[in-house]
């Protein structure tokens, strides 16, 4: 299907530049051992490709680069490798507005218009900075508006004229009543930081921070800049890697332009252990939690504070942390101020499990049990196919399929398949994508790349009855409906619009908690239901019957339950083959 692209296959190139640095005591020394072998582990099964930096009680105990900075090149990642941080900038963008703050230029509570007379009075006087602060401003995040990420990100914008893309668009709720992530408005508080300061958002930056912590391979990204050391960004495809999007920097500016090194982070973390930047009562603002955002945690001035789980228990730590992506990149920093721990991973290939491995390591610190990462049953299904041939492969993968040892992934399973069909061999593609649907038996995808399969080897009839299935596991399946028809197929009954009554579309609004951390906040519009994940755009999603909706960007549906009492307790999220119900915790 059309989403091969966000497929991966667990490639390495290998452990590349070990830079360990070791403390004296026999304490570190074994976790260093155990963090060591954790990451190690990841990068050796292709999840991790990138920079790592680990300190204990405010010392650095593990710093190592892991596969490549630029694979053409094979230059190897290492501790001081630039990496562009995402959205790991809004805690530097809070921070300089709280310096503006401390300086009496700017009071959180004004409304903007206050500062930025040019930006429409409707919607400007209902906001203040500490709303775009907190994501509490209701101004519609940019980065998802249709088509923007593929039509808008490749041309240069001055701050002005960018903001014009979304100053004029209607609020999504009332300034302040709550949580919606929203670059748009940290992009604006880089507006209020030029206009406060009369220099550039920048300039300020090296100013007022960089400079005085001596971050010095730290800075704003511009891509015609000659910087040393500079990381390639890379995302998975079925082949492997390939080169990210081009992605014009002035358009995540303050929230989310800058690039840095694991052990420049590190000094920042340091430093906000003191008053070198701010008077301790800004810096009580800077962390203070201030509205609910995701799961248990609360968002304050740049950075998400709550509680995050340690390891395999049940036990958690207070952390303070944020988390980037970007074309290419992605990234974490994790600070626990209770032992002055901190973790801070840089991914180079996008899509890395940088919270598992977060968790795994606070685990180690602590002397807990956690989670080591595992094989790709895919990729050793692919490997003895190309080697031995597909009879040996399938008996490789029913010895391995329940092996500790192994994960069995349906988007890797699904990939490789396809690998295998752009190589001619599409009977083996077919007899892997049956492997999947046997393991996910209720995802729509695996059922549709089997039907892709079968066509191709003629075989129509099976082929259309699981095209059929698909859609009537995903009823959005475009994709199989439109080659059901090239088949000759009736899909007339596969076209039915249902229509949900308003009162009961309303019965399911609220926030359902589906595992710590991660919400599915369902709002109605009229007759139409949306949903929006923690950390992700708000999407539309389309009824199937009474209770079951599906959404058209992704393949997944979601199935409202009701308790004995017959009120709506509960959602299933429905994707990947995997079945996750979440209790609501908020109408």
């Amino acid at each position: 299907m059309k989403s091969i692209s966000n497929f991966k296959l667990w490639k390495t190139s290998g452990l590349i530049l070990v830079l360990l640095v070791f403390s004296s005591t026999v304490f570190s020394q074994s976790k260093v051992d155990k963090i060591n072998e954790l990451i190690s582990k990841y990068a050796e099964y292709g999840k991790f490709n990138g920079s790592a930096l680990v300190a204990n009680n405010g010392k650095v105990i593990y710093k190592k680069g892991f596969g490549m900075a630029n694979m053409e090149w094979d230059i190897p990642n290492t501790s001081d490798t630039k990496h562009r941080l995402g959205s790991v900038t809004k805690q530097f963008t809070g921070m300089l507005i709280l310096q503006l703050v401390a300086g009496g230029k700017l009071d959180l509570q004004k409304p903007i218009t206050t500062y930025l007379p040019d930006y429409p009075k409707e919607n400007g006087d209902k906001i203040t900075t500490h709303h775009l602060l907190t994501h509490t401003s209701g101004i519609p995040n940019y980065t998802s508006f249709p088509g923007f990420m593929q039509n808008e990100t490749r041309n240069p914008y001055t701050p002005e004229e960018f903001i014009k893309k979304f100053q004029d668009k209607d609020l999504e709720f009332t300034p302040g009543e709550k949580f919606a992530y929203s670059n748009s408005g940290y992009f604006l508080l880089g507006v209020l930081i030029e206009k406060l300061s009369g220099k550039t958002y920048e300039d300020m930056l090296h100013e007022k921070i960089f400079k005085p912590l001596h971050m010095d391979d730290t800075g704003y990204d511009h891509f015609g800049d000659i910087l040393k050391k500079r990381a390639t960004g890379y995302e998975r495809i079925t082949t492997g890697y390939e080169n990210s999007r081009y992605l014009d920097m002035s358009i995540p500016y303050a929230a989310g332009s800058m690039y840095s090194t694991v052990e420049d982070l590190y000094k920042w973390d340091q430093a906000l252990y003191t008053n070198k930047l701010l008077p301790q009562k800004y810096m009580d603002m800077y962390f203070k939690p201030y509205i609910p955002a995701w799961g248990n945690s609360h968002y304050a001035y740049g950075w998400g504070v709550g509680y995050s789980k340690i390891g395999k228990s049940k036990d958690s730590i207070y952390t303070i942390s944020h988390g980037g992506g970007i074309n290419g990149f992605n990234t974490n920093i994790s600070r626990a101020p209770s032992n002055k721990s901190l973790v801070v991973l840089f991914s180079n290939t996008g899509g890395a499990p940088l919270n598992s491995i977060t968790r795994a390591i606070y685990g180690i610190l602590d002397g807990k049990d956690y989670n080591m990462p595992k094989k790709s049953l895919a990729d050793e299904l692919y490997t003895v196919i190309e080697d031995k041939g597909l009879e040996t492969g399938l008996k490789r993968y029913n010895t391995l399929k329940d092996s500790d040892a192994y994960s069995l992934n349906e988007q890797e399973m699904n990939a490789m398949g396809y690998k295998l069909m752009g190589a001619g061999k599409t009977e083996a593609a077919a007899e892997v994508f049956k492997l999947n649907i046997d393991a996910f038996p209720k995802s729509s995808n695996a059922y549709d790349s089997y039907g892709e399969a079968l066509m191709n080897l003629g075989k129509n009839e099976a082929s259309i009855k699981n095209y059929r299935k698909s859609v009537e596991l995903d009823s959005s399946n475009q994709n199989a409906i439109e080659f059901l028809k090239k088949m000759g197929d009736d899909v007339s009954d596969l076209q039915k619009e249902i229509v949900v009554p308003e009162a009961i579309l309303e019965t399911y609004v609220g926030k359902y908690e589906l595992m710590p951390g991660f919400i599915l906040d369902v709002t109605r519009e009229g007759s139409q239901l949306k949903t929006q994940a923690t950390g992700q755009p708000v999407f539309d999603i389309f009824p199937k019957n009474e209770n079951e909706f599906y959404l058209k960007v992704v393949q997944a549906q979601l199935q409202f339950n009701k308790n004995e009492a017959g009120v709506v307790d509960s959602v299933t999220l429905f994707q990947g083959g995997r079945e996750i119900t979440g209790k609501r915790v908020e109408e």
